[in-house]
């Protein structure tokens, strides 16, 4: 059994999602081994989550959602290629038959598949959830939703020509809904960074959105009553310290303690 100093200084384990590709794509790897695959998260997740408090881990499409949720205490859903439109009723015309392992910017059903079962075990089991860029779409496809397939060009840049890290461009200034998780961690207003051509278009299943650029695009998705929020930005790539972060850790932590305290009642039952 744990005592309350051990309960108080454990860190919480934080899942985080990534890609699946040939090693061949890696400049100067060892031709031998060019056809086997390597899993790999970018590391400024974990370098901020770590920084924040949490301890976290990179999770392979060979972690069973349902399994891993039992030892998670938060979930971060990363950024990166489309969502395949099978998964939101679109029409898949658009899909290129290119092997995902190849280029990584292609579709991958088989992380599609993986990431969906992730998000729907964690909120099943009350897990929290930051959605980052991908990760919000991912978040709001399985709950039902649908995404706007390529955004028009406008007032707003969101698909940015800016090297990481960067905080981004005066244009890009979302703005969120009093009383919101977000901006209650952002206040009215913040400039952000931008590289995305998809977004959100109809909110799945108890989603609301809670902050948009000056064009309408939006920007945040929350939860109401539950600790999952979405962000269409890249915290982790913003040059400035992105609360989002600090967030997850802290309600991954608090998740954790209470997961403790509820373990230590029963022992003294």
């Amino acid at each position: 059994m744990s005592t309350p100093e051990e309960t108080t200084l454990m860190k919480p384990l934080i899942g985080i999602t990534g890609r699946r590709f040939r090693l061949a794509l890696l400049r100067g790897a060892d031709e031998r081994y060019g056809d086997r695959c390597i899993d790999t998260a970018m590391s400024d997740f974990a370098t901020r989550i770590a920084d924040a408090g949490g301890l976290p881990v990179h999770l392979s499409y060979d972690t069973g959602a349902t399994d891993v949720c039992q030892w998670l205490s938060g979930v971060v859903i990363t950024g990166g290629q489309d969502v395949h439109p099978a998964c939101w009723g679109r029409e898949v015309s658009v899909v290129r038959e290119v092997d995902p392992r190849t280029d990584p910017m292609v579709h991958d059903a088989a992380r599609d598949t993986y990431e969906l079962a992730l998000v729907r075990a964690a909120l099943e089991q009350g897990i929290p959830v930051l959605g980052v860029c991908r990760g919000l779409q991912v978040l709001n496809v399985a709950l039902g939703g649908t995404l706007v397939p390529d955004l028009a060009p406008g007032s707003v840049r969101h698909l940015s020509a800016e090297a990481a890290p960067t905080d981004g461009t005066a244009d890009h200034v979302v703005t969120f809904e009093p009383g919101s998780l977000a901006a209650g961690l952002f206040g009215e207003q913040v400039m952000t960074n931008s590289w995305h051509h998809q977004a959100v278009d109809r909110c799945g299943t108890g989603l609301v959105v809670t902050g948009r650029t000056g064009d309408g695009v939006i920007e945040s998705v929350e939860l109401p009553g539950a600790p999952v929020l979405g962000v269409q930005w890249h915290p982790e790539w913003m040059k400035s310290t992105d609360p989002t972060l600090t967030w997850i850790v802290r309600a991954a932590a608090e998740r954790l303690a209470a997961g403790r305290g509820d373990e230590q009642q029963r022992s003294l039952r």
